[in-house]
């Protein structure tokens, strides 16, 4: 399908009211080079609702390609809080031409949150919310609500501020409404105004606005003076943003930055994942250099390697688990990390259950294949205390890492891994070793 086709097909679309996400997924298959001509060609309003909908990635490799008037059009169009995420991804001198681009006037209203971390709250805020003063009428905030609202992010709460712009309460649309002519706004606005800090980390947002169930937070700086809110659905992109991040790392890997993982080229993923494999390779040469330390308990007693893989993998699973909570666990909010040591204790009994459930099945197994109760009484407790010790390991590390302010997930996937082949392997060959003489 040409250009040509798509641009009719869309103008149609947008005319009849279909989401500029669904659109997205048209056009998907086209080049950078074909999205560009498209958009150049559509209406600035169209193009500018196609554009806001893309990836911050993919909005950045199209508006170097753009004619800049019409960049221009666009950017001035577009929510503050999408602009300076755009901004954020491209090089410094692309931003000071887009800025220049922009204008003093227009950049007013977003060049604040440009000082504010990528990942803060500060960051990824919108200027563009209602605020009215407390000492007004509710007929009066209605008629200014009407005159302002479409130039707003959200209408659907109304914060309200004293003479110095300090937040003072909040009210909703739907009690603004009901309120009887005359009332004033502080009489039925609630004081007791969730916020958050410019400076708070972007999770810790997402947090706080599920905990609540809100619409949108207003962000505050240290005087509680507005600077402006965030909306659900940029809490909705931070909650997919960092989850993804989460579960790359769990599986030790590295999401690929400024663009899809599906896109991204064969040599940048390889160079990504290979530094987690040869940590994975580091740990196997560890793990076999315990084998070979106790070759000579091997070659005694030959049955004990048919548990080898057992060992592993039962300690493997429960580290995996252990860890997979715990890291999910902080990042929900879930788990505190000054209040984590009652969690690990407890992961420790629970490891130390499954331990003996799967030691004493594992025994009565090998006790029933080789005939040997000294067979099975060293495999049933190598059992217990790997599984023991994997799930010390899967709660310990990313503790400790948590505590020098390393992310914990990055730690539960290689690492974690390597020190539990290693300790599983070590128990059951010390074990072995020492009632070797039963096992004859």
């Amino acid at each position: 399908m040409s250009v040509e086709t798509y641009f009719d097909s869309i103008s149609r679309d947008l005319k009849a009211g279909v989401h500029p996400g669904d659109i997205l997924e048209q056009i998907e298959d086209l080049e950078p080079v074909q999205k560009v001509e498209l958009l150049q060609r559509l209406p600035d309003e169209d193009a500018t609702l196609l554009l806001q909908e893309m990836e911050d990635f993919e909005q950045a490799e199209i508006v170097r390609q753009l004619d800049k008037d019409k960049v221009k059009v666009i950017l001035t169009d577009m929510a503050s809080d999408d602009v300076a995420d755009l901004i954020g991804k491209l090089s410094p001198e692309e931003a000071q031409e887009i800025l220049y681009l922009i204008g003093e006037e227009e950049l007013a209203d977003f060049g604040s949150l440009l000082k504010y971390p990528e990942e803060s709250a500060g960051g990824i805020m919108t200027t563009e919310f209602i605020s009215l003063p407390a000492d007004i009428p509710v007929e009066e905030a209605i008629s200014r609500l009407r005159e302002i609202a479409p130039d707003a992010e959200t209408i659907y709460y109304v914060y309200v501020v004293d003479h110095e712009g300090q937040l003072i309460g909040v009210i909703s649309l739907r009690d603004l409404i009901a309120s009887s002519d005359g009332t004033i706004l502080k009489e039925v606005m609630k004081q007791n105004v969730i916020s958050v800090n410019a400076l708070t980390d972007q999770e810790e947002v997402a947090r706080v606005v599920s905990k609540y169930d809100l619409l949108a937070i207003p962000v505050v700086d240290d005087q509680n003076k507005l600077l402006g809110i965030i909306t659900v659905d940029d809490v909705i992109d931070v909650m997919e943003q960092e989850a993804t991040e989460d579960i790359y790392r769990l599986a030790g890997a590295s999401e690929v930055v400024g663009m899809e993982l599906t896109k991204a080229p064969v040599s940048r993923i390889v160079r990504l994942r290979l530094p987690w494999l040869l940590i994975s390779m580091v740990g196997g040469f560890i793990s076999g250099s315990v084998i070979g330390g106790y070759e000579s308990t091997l070659e005694a007693i030959v049955v004990l390697a048919v548990f080898i893989p057992v060992i592993m993998d039962m300690g493997g699973n429960v580290g995996t688990q252990s860890s997979t909570i715990f890291v999910r666990g902080l990042a929900t909010g879930e788990i505190d990390l000054l209040e984590a040591w009652p969690y690990f204790f407890k992961e420790i009994r629970i490891g130390a259950s499954l331990g003996l459930i799967s030691g004493v099945l594992i025994s009565i197994a090998a006790y029933l294949w080789q005939g040997n109760p000294y067979l099975g009484a060293v495999v049933g407790v190598s059992i217990l205390a790997t599984i023991t010790v994997a799930a010390l390991i899967g709660t310990l590390v990313p503790l400790v890492c948590g505590k020098l302010n390393i992310d914990p997930a990055i730690t539960a996937g290689p690492f974690v891994t390597t020190i539990k082949d290693v300790t599983g392997l070590m128990i059951y060959f010390f074990i072995a070793t020492t009632f070797i003489e039963y096992l004859r």
